[in-house]
């Protein structure tokens, strides 16, 4: 069994948990790749086993035979190992160094674990749909997919835009807003969820439209398949607006054609035995708990 180690910028209180991971790793005898950059963070902090093979990009799923792939960090750590993974098919494990962590939902105190469960097959994986973008001119190259959401939105302090939405060729309404965003099932615990939208089971083979800030209050959030191609039209007064693909963002303007729909892979999220989405919502948003006394 090999595993790829994916990070991005540590930080040193959590060098004990990083040195526990490859330690762990070590211990039971799984073979360790870690991604390049990554590697020249943490190789003058961490005692790292001499076998580690650099792993430099998604080119190299190609040449190295990849079991799982191990994400150190935080959400925003999976979101950007989505980028390296893509269509490969690895599925990923995320340890939260960061803070919430619905998407790497192996705490830092089960680590060690983690790792074993990991190693005696203790574990089954979920598919999680993904995004795509089509945009003319096209943007985000190589990468115009989502794990979370895609969101348009309005520039810095500039006034509100106009979004003329449609669903499958059909006019759905125009949202006079700060910005929209469409959602997967996995996204809909993450910026949607914060603009008032509903929580999403995955599987559930949805996608979310969620305004935000909307100027007409009688606009709410809307459920609907993911077979769904929406597109959209913007306008505004300022000459460009943001789109972004989780973290990752363009500039555009109101000549782009932009539509998105569901993508043609999935990503492989590993959940270990123990481990259930019920689970994760009660302990990340507290239900069922009494903190008045």
């Amino acid at each position: 069994m090999r595993v790829l180690v994916f990070g991005k910028q540590y930080k040193e209180k959590d060098l004990p948990q990083v040195q526990e991971a490859f330690d762990a790793l070590q211990a039971e005898g799984i073979e360790i790749s870690i991604f390049e950059p990554y590697l020249r963070n943490i190789q003058a902090e961490i005692k790292l086993p001499k076998s580690c093979e650099p792993f430099a990009g998604y080119e190299d799923f190609r040449t190295q035979s990849i079991d799982f792939v191990m994400v150190l960090g935080g959400d925003g750590t999976m979101l950007a190992a989505t980028t390296l993974v893509r269509d490969s098919g690895v599925p990923m494990l995320g340890i939260n160094l960061g803070r919430l962590g619905f998407l790497a939902s192996i705490e830092k105190t089960h680590i060690r674990q983690s790792v074993e469960m990991l190693a005696k097959g203790q574990y089954r994986i979920e598919d999680r749909t993904t995004i795509y973008l089509e945009s003319n001119p096209h943007i985000f190259g190589e990468m115009p997919f989502a794990l979370n959401d895609c969101t348009l939105l309005k520039r810095d302090t500039s006034s509100m835009i106009t979004i003329h939405t449609f669903l499958n060729g059909d006019y759905l309404s125009s949202y006079w807003a700060d910005g929209i965003i469409i959602a997967t099932p996995t996204g809909s615990t993450g910026y949607s969820l914060s603009c008032g939208g509903p929580i999403i089971f995955p599987g559930s083979a949805n996608f979310v439209i969620t305004p935000v800030a909307p100027h007409n209050l009688n606009v709410r959030p809307l459920v609907l398949s993911d077979d769904s191609v929406i597109a959209f039209e913007v306008e505004g007064r300022a000459d460009n607006f943001i789109c972004s693909l989780d973290s990752r963002f363009e500039l555009v303007g109101n000549h782009h054609q932009l539509a998105v729909r569901k993508n043609d892979f999935q990503i492989r999220l590993i959940q270990l035995q123990d481990t259930t989405f019920l689970n994760t919502i009660r302990a990340k948003l507290g239900w069922g708990e009494d903190v008045r006394n």
